[in-house]
């Protein structure tokens, strides 16, 4: 049913626009901005910091006040101006007021350049503020392994407390206190680290300014990187490489990974690998663990394990769903695993002696390299994970001009990945990339039709059946695709309820996959408007899928060589002692009083 639309005039400029919109989005259809800090399409309208005030009329009758255009719905007729001198001192006045009780501190804070804050003073002409008077109290939460909360920079705009309840249904963050002692933090005062959090990083994601930000590893692995006695190896997880570039200016929606692989040698890695590699590893161990599990009778649906930030929540809220998960470990700690066992024994250097570094899209990845059980003869898989956004403050520091670097190809050994690694990267891509290995294993053919585009897209849910032969007979085998923790949690209640049936379930914590994960460059809200994140950085994953001289996990010349020589067959005793794990219920620890933030 088409939507009725209504006549606008904003700032003289009339537009005929959808008449659900709201002035704000009008404004856009005019090519006129309008500036916001607490506002995000769909999650966070709420007017909160009254930075798009605006003159309306409709009827010929001036409204009240300055209405906010974020929440103000149009009417035919109405005509705004957004352009008064009334307006402009309002906006400048209510920035003032953002600045009069934040931490100023903008040179050293890493937010400088990509702050909303920053970026709106300038265009406002707002330098200082007239305001001054008690300072937001400092509160700077940095127990977790991944998430880092700094009061000082909180604007209450609101937009990572929606994000977490709206995106995730995780409500870690809230608003607590009233009036000027209100503030934006886990509940009872309790560290991120105590709480429910899945490290996911939305809320990092959302965030307009630095209240709330990565942990950082950048120390540690410059400290590794300069340590002579130490053998750095980094890999790269698919999704870096189709955002790393928004970091330099690049257009969203381009790859940059032959930039991104000499930028590496540049810092000094000793070896740039892909995590490509491990993905395809991936696919081998999952797609044989359940093409078992459905001819032997095991625990279905199987479900992927890839995500860290999901693995936590089934630990915590669904343990019941322990026995469905995939017992391979993630391609980041699959790599580790490799790098110090297999590559080491081939380079002739002592596991103790390599540094295994991770880049990933995802803030998760440092929670779970940090898990007791990520080891192996007392190796760390993996010792640290920068995410795409602390990449690009290393190729910066090092003065690397980033376009202006050649291509490279990762190194060998663990450096060749096929098209279905690369595509890992978005939400279907571990589902798809399973499915042309799984088909292939079972009809014993080398099947071309090999893109399975029903369970592509940004879609929060996606279903799609495929008839494969199993134990003599043709198999209608059901899977499903999940991103977003909301979406997982309705997903996982349908199938306790039975009314969903599916053999395999991919999950993935973050909405869109990891192409949209928690480490990702930031976006602002404004640019949210004007592109969907997701499906233009899932384009070039599925770009270099389509270019790569092989788009299945099983015919990676590296994969077959690592089976040869080391483990043998996928599922091997050797393979479980280094690529699988186990997971249990996790219960969080509450601290007392005394160990709150």
């Amino acid at each position: 049913m088409a939507v009725k639309k209504v006549n606008v005039t904003i700032n003289g400029i009339e537009v005929q626009v959808p008449e659900d919109y709201t002035v704000l989005l009008a404004a856009r259809e005019a090519g006129i901005d309008i500036p916001t800090l607490c506002y995000l399409k769909d999650i966070n309208e709420v007017a909160a910091c009254r930075l798009c005030v605006c003159e309306a009329e409709v009827n010929g009758r001036p409204m009240r006040n300055l209405p906010t255009a974020c929440v103000l719905k149009v009417e035919d007729g109405m005509v705004v101006r957004t352009d008064t001198e009334r307006v402009r001192k309002a906006v400048k006045m209510n920035l003032e007021l953002l600045l009069a009780n934040h931490n100023r501190e903008c040179l050293s804070c890493d937010r400088n350049q990509t702050c909303e804050l920053q970026k709106l003073c300038h265009e406002m002409g707002v330098e200082s503020t007239r305001f001054e008077g008690e300072m937001r109290s400092l509160c700077y939460d940095d127990l977790s392994p991944s998430i880092v909360r700094d009061s000082s920079k909180c604007v209450l705009c609101g937009r990572c407390v929606s994000a977490c309840d709206k995106l995730q249904n995780i409500a870690v963050l809230e608003f607590v206190n009233r009036g000027v002692n209100t503030k934006v933090a886990p509940g009872f005062g309790y560290s991120i680290r105590d709480t429910d959090c899945i490290y996911c990083g939305q809320c990092i994601n959302m965030c307009p300014v630095a209240a709330i930000k990565e942990k950082t590893h950048i120390p540690q692995v410059w400290a590794a990187i300069q340590d002579p006695k130490k053998h750095v190896v980094v890999q790269t997880a698919p999704a870096v490489r189709a955002a790393l570039g928004e970091e330099f200016g690049v257009k969203m929606g381009k790859a940059v990974t032959g930039k991104m692989v000499s930028a590496l040698k540049r810092l000094g890695f000793d070896k740039v690998f892909d995590t490509n590699f491990s993905a395809d590893l991936t696919i081998m161990e999952e797609g044989y663990d359940f093409i078992n599990r459905v001819k032997n009778n095991g625990t279905l649906p199987m479900i992927t394990s890839c995500s860290p930030g999901w693995i936590r929540y089934c630990e915590e809220f669904y343990p019941e769903f322990i026995p469905n998960l995939s017992t391979c470990k993630s391609p980041q700690q699959m790599f580790g695993a490799v790098a110090k066992s297999y590559y080491a024994k081939k380079a002739g250097i002592k596991p103790k002696d390599i540094v295994c570094v991770s880049i990933m899209p995802c803030t998760a990845k440092k929670a779970e390299c940090a898990r007791p059980e990520m080891q192996v003869d007392g190796h760390r898989d993996v010792d640290y994970v920068l995410t795409t956004r602390e990449l690009a403050r290393m190729i910066r520091e090092a003065r690397i001009i980033f376009d202006k670097l050649p291509e490279s190809d990762p190194d060998p050994i663990l450096g060749e990945g096929s098209g279905a690694g690369v595509i890992f990267g978005a939400t279907g891509g571990v589902m798809e990339a399973a499915l042309r290995t799984v088909a292939d294993v079972l009809t014993g053919k080398d099947l071309k039709d090999i893109d399975y585009k029903a369970i592509r897209g940004i879609e929060n849910f996606k279903q799609a059946s495929v008839k494969l032969p199993i134990g003599g007979k043709n198999v209608e085998v059901k899977v499903g695709v999940v991103s977003s923790i909301r979406a997982a949690e309705q997903v996982l209640n349908q199938i306790e309820e039975g009314k969903l049936d599916l053999h395999f379930l991919e999950v993935m914590a973050c909405p869109g996959g990891c192409v949209h994960g928690g480490g990702q460059p930031h976006v602002s809200a404004k640019d949210r408007i004007d592109q969907e994140v997701r499906s233009e950085r899932a384009k070039v994953l599925y770009s270099e899928d389509k270019r790569l001289p092989h788009r299945k996990s099983h015919e990676n010349e590296e994969i077959k060589a690592l089976y040869e020589e080391y483990f043998k067959e996928p599922n091997s005793p050797i393979s479980h002692k280094y690529l699988h794990t186990k997971y249990a219920e996790h219960f969080i620890y509450m601290p007392d009083v005394t160990d709150r933030v």
